[in-house]
């Protein structure tokens, strides 16, 4: 069996704001509808297992794999289909991705890359309408390498890498990652970088207490702002939400905040339900003038999804030595690994705030002043209207040092056989 050994998916986003897609299309809002049905699910199981902070992108995890799924038939295209939730029509699945792709790199107000390549050992027959696929549907390039130069190899993928994040990865596969056996690597790299669109001072920034747990408290330098939010309660779950928007405001971050200290897991078990609930009561309400403590923050996440995928998902076939990605090639192949990182970094930067005139004035009148005060383990995710792009949780802060920027980077990494 020959090996299609690293295909490799680098996902690097500078997180601040992104857009979601366009509803007019049905191709669209089937692939961004089943990106978020597996969103969930994936944020889910992955939260189970790691303990601590975790920062991933199920849109990453998705255009990676979906790249894999194109060129596959018989019950492993299946098994893509059920566990990504793709349309069951190929065509409205690649025109779904074209669509998304194009939106994602001329969102406005912010900078948002999303390039695909495809690197292929030299004289390995890939099939021609597989290629076509990948250039027209997902804008991928294709480049030619000789992977029995190991070194050489990794240096082409990790440059083109440090190129399409803006120097924010450059080092995302290793030469002991390649030998001659490899028959292809598929990369994708997503690059963005935004700022709020009201930003925190940063005279206002001060060290506070952030509960850890019952028993551990930590000072970190925390953030402040008053201003003008979408905030609900959620008592039937415990928990509260906020919608902190960037500068192109179909991006924000929105974080659910348990009210306990120890709600975190929890939260995680109900995730889909309390996301969901946060998403529909936000899209309800209106803007209140709110007391925002934030955390600086900076993490990464480093996962190994295989076992995640084929284990916990369900999506064993790709795995297995009955794969089937004869789309591709016709020589077998089969996934052997399946990685991502992720890393993101939050701090006061934004555009400046801008003047909310008629529903300021309303809301100086009300009684209730409201305090959204994240001072212990929370949730967060960072989506385009509806579409889920980076999520992840805060368990700790890890430092006190000055963060530069809100940002976040994700290498995936896929391996076959």
């Amino acid at each position: 069996m020959c090996t299609l050994q690293r295909s490799f998916l680098a996902l690097c986003l500078i997180a601040s704001a992104m857009a979601s897609p366009t509803g007019s299309n049905l191709a669209l809002q089937a692939v961004s509808q089943g990106n978020n049905l597996f969103a969930h699910n994936f944020v889910k199981t992955i939260s189970k297992d790691q303990t601590g902070n975790l920062i991933c992108s199920p849109l990453s995890a998705n255009i990676a794999l979906s790249m894999a799924a194109v060129g596959a038939a018989g019950t492993t295209e299946a098994q893509f289909k059920d566990v990504l939730k793709l349309p069951n029509d190929k065509a409205q699945t690649l025109s779904g991705y074209q669509n998304l792709i194009e939106i994602l790199n001329n969102v406005e107000n912010v900078t948002l890359k999303l390039a695909n390549k495809l690197f292929v050992a030299e004289k390995f027959p890939v099939k021609p309408e597989y290629k076509q696929n990948l250039v027209s549907h997902y804008h991928s390039d294709i480049d030619s390498v000789d992977f029995s130069q190991s070194a050489n190899a990794a240096n082409t993928i990790n440059t083109w890498c440090k190129e399409k994040t803006n120097n924010r990865i450059d080092s995302i596969v290793q030469a002991a990652d390649l030998d001659p056996g490899t028959a292809l690597v598929l990369a994708n790299a997503v690059y963005f970088k935004g700022k709020w669109a009201n930003e925190f001072d940063p005279k206002d920034t001060t060290d506070r207490p952030f509960h850890i747990d019952s028993t551990k408290s930590k000072s970190v330098p925390t953030m402040y702002r008053k201003g003008n939010y979408k905030f609900v309660e959620l008592p039937e779950y415990e928990v509260k939400c906020i919608e902190l928007p960037y500068a192109n405001k179909d991006i924000s971050m929105v974080i659910i905040l348990p009210n306990k200290i120890d709600g975190l897991s929890a939260l995680t078990d109900k995730l889909e339900e309390v996301t969901t609930q946060c998403s529909v009561r936000l899209t309800q309400t209106y803007e209140r003038e709110v007391k925002v403590y934030l955390p600086k923050f900076k993490t990464e996440t480093k996962l190994d999804l295989g076992n995640t995928l084929s284990e916990k998902m369900g999506l064993t076939q790709p795995f297995t030595n009955s794969a089937d990605f004869s789309g591709i090639s016709d020589i077998p192949l089969k996934i052997d690994k399946v990685v991502q990182k992720a890393f993101i970094e939050v701090n006061e930067e934004g555009s400046e705030a801008a003047a909310v005139t008629a529903p300021y004035l309303m809301l100086k009148m009300m009684p209730r002043r409201f305090t959204f005060r994240i001072n212990k383990p929370f949730y967060f995710t960072i989506k385009y209207r509806s579409l889920s792009i980076i999520n992840g949780r805060v368990s700790y802060i890890k430092s006190k040092r000055k963060l530069k920027r809100k940002s976040s980077f994700l290498p995936y990494i896929l391996y076959f056989y």
